[in-house]
């Protein structure tokens, strides 16, 4: 593979100090945009006994292009036999602990991050049978109802995250961990109740261990699926306060708007009202993000691949809605595609929210969400947006003119009168971005002279537009 130019070891990422974002530990902005990959689909398939590591290579370089900035993986894919890490439970692996290292090692060389769950718990529940922790595999649990209870799997987890710290903890390409996937009632003998102590020894625990070989830790959360959280009022304090956790996740898996769509509107305000939803839920100033969605029902149940145009469409807006929301990046995608790769279309809209982030000063930013606060004078237009006293984001979408195909169709909605509500009286510029493309379509000025409510005149758009709103003369900048 070529050879790439020298790059110092990526800096740590860490949450903000009073601003729901990260940062790296030199002080500079990050942002999580990217999708769950796994080491079986085919881009890094290769990597499995080193049989085609350029292919991994040549995907991480694009990705980077694309400015993605970080992966959500799994330790183990296990739908097969050959990628347990553990086998027997407690002996890792020689050649999937190889396929790690160099995994690793190329996202530090293209400067891309992980953010790493130690258990498919999806296939591990499913396949039960072959499970290496299954006690009847010479393993340390009875029953995969005590996943989360079993004090000898409990071992077994942290020894297996243990192991992981040690082993590529060191590396600032491990942005976080997520420290169980899809956290379930099923996985703690149908009981949440078991959710808070879970979370509190293992985090404990990983922190403790990671402290003391590296003198620091990495971020953690706990994701859950979406739609599980009305189950039990006791998930919502686990997932989103829980004093352990650095930062919040869920995944956005809504029934019929967006695991099964039938237009590319309604996934992106189901996804603005469920982060609205969760930012009410999370801690102040934690960040929020949602690191996994997409039309797994049509994909897995109704065995279909949504159509590539529909697709691009359905991916932007969902990004968009989560972003502008005051969710940190644009959401992670699972694919839902045959094979399981997102489209060149996913890859430009990536490639344009990252080209929107230097408009904002986010480790500056106290958000707050603005979706239901915003004033918009036109029908037939939805708003999502956060912002505080000096700063905003708004997305604005076209819901009036839905195609027959479910697209949002071409018109130009013109003469829009926005009003953002809780910025201070000040100067401030207004950067008006093109999603499609990822360039700025405007940039001017805006005297706020008080009365509660800044007042935006916005240029003609045809479907969709987003705005960064900045006081010319803030606070952070004196």
């Amino acid at each position: 593979m070529p050879e790439l130019p020298f790059r110092p070891p990526l800096p740590w990422i860490q949450v903000a100090d009073g601003a729901p974002c990260f940062v790296t530990d030199t002080g500079d902005a990050w942002t999580p945009i990217g999708q769950n990959d796994a080491i079986t689909w085919p881009e890094f398939a290769g990597l499995f006994r080193r049989r085609d590591p350029a292919t991994a290579d040549r995907y991480l370089a694009m990705l980077a292009a694309h400015g993605v900035t970080v992966l959500r993986l799994m330790l183990e894919y296990c739908h097969g036999e050959n990628r347990y890490l553990e086998r027997p439970a407690g002996r890792m692996v020689p050649h999937m602990v190889r396929l790690w290292d160099d995994l690793f090692a190329a996202c530090e060389r293209h400067g891309l991050r992980i953010l790493l769950t130690p258990f498919d718990t999806f296939w591990t529940w499913l396949r039960w049978s072959k499970h290496p922790y299954n006690s009847a595999n010479g393993g340390p649990c009875p029953c995969r109802s005590q996943l989360l209870t079993s004090r000898e799997t409990r071992k077994a987890i942290k020894h297996r995250l243990e192991f992981a710290s040690e082993r590529w903890g060191g590396s600032g390409a491990l942005f976080a961990w997520d420290l169980w996937n899809e956290i379930h009632s099923a996985h703690a003998e149908d009981c949440a109740t078991h959710f808070t102590e879970f979370i509190a020894d293992l985090g404990g625990s990983l922190r403790e261990k990671e402290i003391r070989i590296h003198g620091r830790s990495h971020p953690q959360t706990v994701s859950i699926f979406g739609p599980h959280i009305e189950s039990d009022l006791c998930i919502t304090e686990a997932i989103f306060r829980h004093p352990q956790l650095d930062f919040a996740s869920s995944h956005f898996y809504e029934t019929g708007t967006i695991d099964h769509p039938r237009d590319t509107v309604a996934p992106a305000i189901s996804t603005g009202r469920l982060t609205r939803v969760a930012l009410a839920e999370t801690t102040p100033m934690r960040p929020f993000l949602d690191s996994e969605h997409g039309p797994i029902h049509t994909y897995k149940d109704h065995h279909r691949t949504l159509p590539e145009p529909f697709d691009d469409e359905y991916f932007r807006h969902m990004q968009w809605a989560h972003f502008a929301s005051g969710g940190v990046g644009g959401g992670m995608r699972w694919p839902n595609r045959k094979p399981h790769s997102l489209t060149a279309g996913m890859r430009r809209a990536q490639l344009a929210l990252s080209r929107f982030l230097p408009l904002i000063e986010w480790p500056c930013f106290r958000r707050r969400n603005l979706n239901e606060e915003l004033i918009v004078q036109s029908n037939g237009i939805a708003t999502f947006g956060c912002g505080d006293a000096e700063q905003a984001v708004v997305w604005l979408l076209r819901s009036d003119r839905i195609g027959a195909s479910g697209l949002v169709e071409q018109g130009t909605a013109d003469g829009v009168r926005l009003g953002i509500p809780g910025l201070l009286e000040n100067v401030f510029r207004v950067s008006v971005f093109d999603t499609r493309c990822g360039e700025l379509r405007a940039d001017f000025l805006v005297q706020h002279t008080g009365g509660g409510v800044l007042h935006v005149d916005v240029p003609p758009f045809k479907a969709d537009i987003a705005l960064a709103v900045r006081a010319v003369v803030a606070s952070w900048d004196d």
